[in-house]
């Protein structure tokens, strides 16, 4: 055989230090060969194999003689596909420098294992070095802890991280079938119906079992219904997951339409209905359930979650143990704006309204750097309304000052208490929502240092954010009272950045320390988007501004936003928006 074993040396790579090194001996070279713990062969340009030593030989479970002269991309899985076979090719007559990747192997016996194969060009020969290393335990590594990572302890079902990433491929996958023509539809071929539908629950009482019979059995409870939820899905093959706390989801990947949603409901309400026997004693619970169903194509894993949340509401209003389908009439124009425009005001005063927090996460560590505070009418009639639905009547009527103050003063007080509970924890800002009309019809600037008196709260640790059309052009009164809320020491953040018309010029004179990029651009459907966030980051980073991704609906988008440089990020992934308790009960654990 001519070539490296006969003195010619190795190449630089993967290979082990005494194989690669040019100063060998071809005495030494060859003793080093045929002594490496790594499986090696030699490959001549035709792809056969002219020599392989014997740790290659017991990695194949045969004996190293024997692949003498047999074609490398055979055992080694790289005719497999096209791309890495041609990319192979390309090694061997010396067109390119180096083809690494992961292949499944046959051992004799039948046996497989994961091997990362390396094919590199010999210098000064027509010769291609193999090496092919066993990364079986690895990947079985990787994948156990990509179990834990993604799936509940309590119940073991799949958690909020894992039902997201499905979630999102799901619809990712349904955007990508063709159009059926005439437009009436997508399809994906046989078996394909191009729609999802989503069954998202809580359990009716479950906190008075964990006040009554503790912690442990309410976990026992827990584990029982997510056993009967399973059994439902199961016909179906449906993904079951536990977004947290006593709130489960059913998520039908290939819905077959409405109906088939009802029926799950009902099976699920049918299946809890039956007595738990838990801690000795009989327990019954109810869920309540919101239903959504729709074509899968367009829609986004927030509207749809923002939907099933609605709906849940819903059935919880209508009385509670049972199931309520979404409507969009319903969601339309079940409020009367007139109505409620009369009766905003006296609200206030009534006290009916109340904050959750949505935590802002640092996409870096994933500690939770801050929580923005959301206001929800709790209403006698119509039930929780979020603020898409009562926000732009009150700043119609005026509501909105008070409203303003009664939020600020709350949310501060709020992050004073999480201050004290936590005196050696990292700094938990709360942001706060300003709208335009507070700017303009009260002084904004002793509202929000009245707060800060009476709670106590450091400057440091409030954030007003405004929109984007309300801070930029900011001139006179308005842009004074920026002024001297940044010089007490309180950030402004600019929300929703992207989607008006900014004249970025003017944001370098304007005392604003964050800016919150718009859902739209962090979903990254447009290729165009990753490089708008992209220049958007390096831009807020130069003027000495912390960046904010919003709508962060799955894993995958997570990390591409905090490659880009987000420094924090907000959405659905972490946690949909909660209580103050439910925020407290996350930053202790």
């Amino acid at each position: 055989m001519s070539g490296p074993l006969d003195g010619q040396g190795g190449t630089p790579g993967t290979m082990p230090p005494v194989v690669t090194q040019r100063n060998l001996t071809p005495q030494e070279f060859r003793a080093a060969f045929r002594a490496a713990h790594l499986g090696m062969a030699v490959v001549g340009r035709d792809g056969l194999v002219r020599t392989a030593n014997d740790a290659l030989g017991v990695l194949l479970g045969t004996d190293p003689a024997r692949l003498q002269d047999s074609p490398a991309a055979e055992f080694t899985g790289l005719r497999d596909d096209t791309r890495t076979w041609l990319k192979y090719r390309e090694v061997l007559l010396g067109r390119r420098d180096r083809l690494h990747c992961t292949r499944r192997l046959r051992q004799s016996g039948g046996r497989g294992l994961w091997a990362e194969v390396t094919v590199t060009p010999l210098p000064e020969s027509h010769d291609a070095l193999l090496s092919v290393a066993d990364v079986s335990d690895r990947r079985d590594l990787r994948a156990r802890l990509r179990h834990v990572r993604m799936h509940d302890p309590v119940t073991r079902l799949p958690n909020r991280s894992l039902f997201f990433e499905r979630l999102t491929g799901a619809l990712a996958a349904a955007s990508a079938l063709p159009t059926l023509p005439g437009g009436t539809g997508r399809t994906g071929g046989t078996g394909s119906t191009g729609r999802i539908g989503l069954c998202y629950l809580d359990l009716d009482g479950f906190k008075a079992v964990n006040d009554t019979l503790g912690h442990g059995a309410g976990d026992r409870l827990l584990i029982a219904v997510a056993d009967r939820l399973a059994a439902c899905a199961a016909p179906g093959g449906h993904l079951v997951a536990r977004l947290g706390g006593d709130e489960f989801a059913l998520l039908v990947e290939e819905s077959a339409g409405t109906q088939q949603l009802i029926d799950l409901a009902v099976a699920v309400q049918a299946a809890l209905q039956r007595p738990f026997e838990v801690a000795g004693q009989q327990l019954s619970v109810s869920a309540s359930i919101g239903v959504v169903e729709r074509p899968a194509a367009g829609t986004h894993a927030t509207e749809l979650m923002q939907a099933a949340d609605t709906t849940l509401y819903w059935a919880k209003a209508d009385g509670k143990a049972r199931w309520t389908l979404f409507d969009p009439e319903r969601n339309a124009h079940r409020m009367n704006r007139q109505a409620l425009s009369r009766t905003l005001r006296p609200a206030v005063e009534r006290g009916e309204f109340a904050l959750q927090y949505q935590p802002l996460v640092g996409l870096a560590d994933g500690v939770v750097r801050g929580v923005e505070a959301l206001v929800r009418w709790c209403h006698p009639q119509f039930g929780t309304l979020g603020p898409n639905r009562f926000i732009t009547l009150a700043e119609e009527t005026g509501a909105i000052v008070p409203l303003g103050r009664w939020v600020l003063a709350t949310a501060c007080r709020q992050a004073r208490r999480w201050q004290l509970e936590r005196p050696d924890g990292p700094p938990l800002v709360v942001s706060v929502n300003v709208a335009v009309r507070q700017v303009w019809d009260s002084d904004l600037v002793a509202d929000v240092a009245t707060a800060l008196a009476e709670t106590g709260l450091p400057p440091r640790l409030l954030q007003l954010e405004l929109t984007e059309s309300a801070v930029m052009g900011t001139t006179g009164r308005p842009l004074q009272q920026l002024r001297e809320l940044s010089d007490m020491g309180v950030a402004i953040a600019i929300d929703d950045f992207g989607t008006g018309y900014s004249n970025l010029a003017y944001l370098s004179r304007l005392p604003v320390s964050a800016l919150k990029l718009d859902g739209t651009f962090v979903h990254g459907r447009n290729p165009a988007d990753e490089a708008i966030v992209e220049a958007l980051v390096q831009l807020a980073h130069r003027l000495g501004l912390t960046v904010t991704a919003e709508c962060v609906e799955s894993a995958e988008q997570a990390e591409r936003l905090g490659r880009m440089g987000c420094d924090t990020g907000q959405g659905w992934f972490y946690s949909r928006p909660v209580p103050a308790e439910r925020i407290s009960e996350l930053l202790g654990a």
